[in-house]
């Protein structure tokens, strides 16, 4: 799912000093990476609505577990004795545990066994499919978290009580050891696992651009996506370079903590919404990356470098890749000179003693006003600030 969309808008009148111009899609300009295998299309559909371009390599698979000879006898029992409570934390999982039930004889009697029993649902499609079932849940956190889930239970006690925890794709270490140690009995129902993608290449893919300085934001709606990309770089010999470029200029944005976890095992930054929510999260990566390009007031416009363009008061400028990595370089300190020798090394010259004027000419047509990139006679280039703007920027200067 590559996509890449008319990212240029109409030129418009230039917003207040230091504003973002309203017309401009908040991930116009960026390049965002999609790992989920679930719910992908809708994700991707978001990112772009906001302007983004998409790569996507899905780093798992899902497999239902319908002929799981473990899920079979974890139904029968509950079904024969059932749960005091019953927590449903994902919608396509609970519906799945009902479905396969269907295929053994089991939806009846384990449907059964469960309207006798207290029901949690982590969020609104947990709810909605056990209300599909003909069941009505007890309680529903608000911001659909696990943590909020277990600190409910905690607060009311579990001793002594039997819980059926549906797991969602992977083990729930933290909070089924945190109800055991309060004194339940949990049973852990695998309703679906997650495993390797049938076809890695669009992964691998991903990763190559990632690991290339090609993408700005690298996406994860679950820990094992997380893992597996982390796994899938590792197995093709860049395990080292990804890491890297997600502690640097690659945004790792999450759904949420737990999806965080086997990124922050490595000591990569991660960032999530409040809510665990899709939507939450494409709202706090426009956020984020916002807030990780300042707007600069050059040569009378207000200039935002992005992922691959510039933002030029209301106009998404795109830019090829050498200009790009030299205006990324002007715009690390605003106004401050930079030298031919400096500029040369960002470059993938060969050794072309003419690559930073060829660069600098295409990046100055670019945007359109050759002010915006000023030459200093002897010194180098810089980026134009207005007046005020660059008289601190000088004073920042090494002697």
């Amino acid at each position: 799912m590559t996509s890449s969309q008319d990212l240029t808008e109409s030129p418009r009148d230039p917003g207040p000093a230091g504003q973002l111009a309203e017309d401009a899609g908040p991930l116009s300009g960026f390049t965002i990476g999609v790992t989920a295998a679930r719910r992908a299309e809708e994700l991707a559909t978001l990112l772009q609505r906001r302007g983004a371009e998409v790569i996507h390599g899905a780093a798992v698979r899902i497999v239902p577990l319908s002929d799981d000879e473990r899920l079979v006898e974890t139904s029968r029992d509950l079904a024969r004795r059932p749960a005091d409570l019953v927590v449903a934390t994902t919608g396509i999982g609970f519906r799945g545990w009902v479905e396969a039930c269907e295929s053994w004889g089991l939806a009846a009697p384990l449907v059964a066994g469960m309207s006798q029993s207290r029901i949690l649902a982590r969020g609104p499609k947990a709810k909605g499919a056990v209300r599909a079932a003909g069941l009505r849940e007890e309680w529903s956190p608000p911001s659909e978290s696990s943590a909020e889930v277990l600190e409910y239970l905690l607060e009311r006690g579990v001793a002594g009580l039997r819980i059926a925890v549906q797991l969602h794709g992977e083990p729930l270490p933290d909070f089924c050891s945190a109800l055991r140690m309060a004194g339940a009995e949990v049973v852990e129902v695998p309703v679906y696992r997650w495993t390797t993608p049938l076809d890695v290449a669009p992964l691998d893919r991903l990763i190559g651009a990632v690991v290339a300085g090609e993408v700005d934001a690298l996406t994860f709606t679950s820990a094992p996506a997380a893992a597996g990309t982390l796994d899938r770089a590792r197995r093709l010999g860049c395990g080292r370079e990804l890491e890297e470029a997600l502690r640097g200029r690659v945004l790792a944005m999450c759904v949420g903590p737990v999806t965080a976890g086997p990124l922050r095992d490595r000591d990569i930054p991660t960032v999530w919404p409040q809510r665990g929510r899709i939507g939450a999260q494409v709202n706090r990566l426009g956020e984020e990356l916002a807030s990780r390009c300042p707007v600069l007031p050059v040569a009378g416009h207000q200039l935002q470098v992005r992922g691959h363009a510039a933002l030029l008061d209301a106009q998404l400028c795109p830019i090829s890749p050498a200009p790009m990595r030299l205006l990324r370089e002007l715009a690390q300190i605003p106004g401050r000179v930079r030298s031919r020798e400096e500029l040369l090394g960002v470059l993938d010259s060969g050794g072309d003693p003419h690559a930073v004027e060829t660069a600098v000419a295409r990046l100055r047509q670019a945007l359109g006003d050759s002010r915006i990139v000023q030459t200093v006679v002897k010194r180098g280039y810089r980026l134009a600030l207005d007046p005020g703007e660059c008289a601190e920027a000088e004073a920042g200067e090494e002697p």
